[in-house]
C-alpha cells in the first residue's frame, strides 16, 4: 500500500482513500474495477482523476460515496470522510453523510433529474432530507437561493420549471445547485462539462472555481479531457486498469510526466504549444479488460518501451513510488533517469509539453 503524500502545513486533508478495492463477481469472471487504489484530498484543493473509459474513475467515486449495490460489488480499503471511515457503515449512515457531507454532479444531468416533477422542488426535497424541520417555504426559499448563485436568470421563476424545460448548461447547473445546497465539505464532479459546448464548459468550469472558494471544497473532477484538468486542478491522480500509474500536481504531471501511459494521453490531444501541423499520436492497442487484467504491468502490451526492463514488465506488478520531485509518485519499471531521457529526447520532441 503506497504511502500518501505528508499534509500541507495548516490542515490534513478532508477525504482519504487508502487502498481501495471494488470487485464485481460476474457470469464472465471477477471484475477487478479497482485494485489497491491511494490518494487524500485537501479542502479548497481539487484533485483530477483521468484515464481512458474503463480505467476505474467512475467506480472510486461512487464507493467513496457508498452508491454500489452491496450484494454485487466486493469494497474492501479505507475511505475517510472527515475523519469518519465509509467503508463498512450501515446504508442509513452513509446515506446521512451523502448530501450534507458529500454530493455528486454526475455525467448526465437529464438522466439524473427527475422528469416529472418539477427542478426547484427535487432541489428543495434535497435540502430537507437533511433539514427535516425545514418547511416548504424555507425550502423553496434555500433552492431558488442556490438556482441564483450557479447563474440561472430568474431563479424564482425557473424553479417551477421541469427538466426538459432547461437548456444543457442550464440543467448542469441546476445539478450544481442540487449538489450545495447542503454545503457539503467533498463535491465529485464526474465528466461535468461531458456534450457542452465550449462556451458553456468554460462557464461550469468557472462556477465550480468560485463556488469552491466561497465553500472551501475538496473537489474530485473526474474527466477524461486534460485540457479541463490543467484549468481547474491542483493535483492529479492517472488511473489505468484500476490502478494509479502516476500522481503528483497539475506542474509535475502534465509539465514533467514520468510515465508512458500518461505520455500517451498528452500526445493524443492537442496542444497550443506544439506543430500544427504534426499528427496527434494515439495509444496503440485497447484498454484491457478488467476480468483478465494482464500480468504484470497492466499497459505493458501497449507501452512502447516495456522490452526495456528485461522481462520485469510482464511479470511484476510495479508499486506507486516517489520520483524525485516531492509528491510525484510513479508506477513504473523504468528508472526515473530513463524515463527523464525518453520523455525529454523522444516524447516532448512531438510537442506535448504543456
Amino acid at each position: 500500500m503506497v504511502e500518501l503524500p505528508a499534509p500541507r502545513p495548516g490542515g490534513g486533508p478532508y477525504l482519504q482513500v487508502r487502498d481501495l478495492r471494488v470487485r464485481f463477481d460476474t457470469e464472465d469472471g471477477v471484475v477487478r474495477a479497482v485494485d489497491g487504489v491511494s490518494f487524500s484530498v485537501e479542502r479548497g484543493r481539487t484533485l483530477g482523476i483521468v484515464g481512458e473509459s474503463g480505467s476505474g474513475k467512475s467506480v472510486t467515486s461512487l464507493a467513496i460515496l457508498g452508491l454500489h449495490n452491496a450484494k454485487r460489488a466486493a469494497i474492501t480499503g479505507e475511505i475517510s470522510v472527515g475523519g469518519r471511515q465509509v467503508v463498512g457503515l450501515p446504508e442509513e449512515e452513509v446515506r446521512r453523510l451523502r448530501g450534507r457531507d458529500m454530493a455528486m454532479i454526475f455525467q448526465d444531468p437529464l438522466s439524473a433529474l427527475h422528469p416529472y416533477y418539477t427542478v426547484g422542488k427535487q432541489i428543495a426535497e434535497a435540502y430537507r432530507v437533511h433539514h427535516p424541520r425545514a418547511g416548504k417555504r424555507e425550502a423553496r426559499t434555500r433552492a431558488v437561493d442556490m438556482l441564483g448563485r450557479v447563474g440561472i436568470p430568474q431563479p424564482g421563476k425557473r424553479f417551477d420549471q421541469y427538466p426538459h424545460e432547461f437548456s444543457g448548461g442550464m440543467r448542469q447547473r441546476a445539478m450544481i445547485a442540487m449538489a450545495l445546497v447542503n454545503d457539503p465539505d467533498l463535491l465529485i464532479a464526474d465528466e461535468p462539462t461531458t456534450a457542452l459546448d465550449v462556451t458553456v464548459q468554460a462557464q461550469i468550469l468557472d462556477l465550480l472555481s468560485d463556488l469552491q472558494a466561497e465553500f472551501r471544497s475538496a473537489i474530485i473532477l473526474i474527466t477524461h479531457d486534460l485540457g479541463v484538468v490543467s484549468q481547474v486542478a491542483d493535483d492529479v491522480l492517472v488511473m489505468y486498469g484500476g490502478r494509479a500509474v502516476e500522481h503528483g500536481s497539475v506542474e509535475q504531471v502534465l509539465r514533467r510526466p514520468q510515465h508512458p501511459y500518461t505520455w500517451g494521453l498528452l500526445s493524443s490531444v492537442p496542444s497550443l504549444h506544439g506543430d500544427a501541423d504534426a499528427d496527434l499520436i494515439p495509444i496503440k492497442g485497447n484498454p484491457p479488460s478488467l476480468i483478465n487484467l494482464p500480468s504484470g504491468c497492466a499497459f505493458h502490451p501497449r507501452c512502447r518501451y516495456a522490452g526495456r526492463n528485461g522481462d520485469r514488465s510482464r511479470t511484476e506488478v510495479p508499486d506507486l513510488l516517489p520520483a524525485t520531485e516531492r509528491g510525484h509518485l510513479v508506477a513504473c519499471h523504468l528508472p526515473e533517469a530513463a524515463r527523464q531521457r525518453l520523455y525529454r529526447d523522444e516524447i516532448a520532441q512531438v510537442g506535448v509539453a504543456r
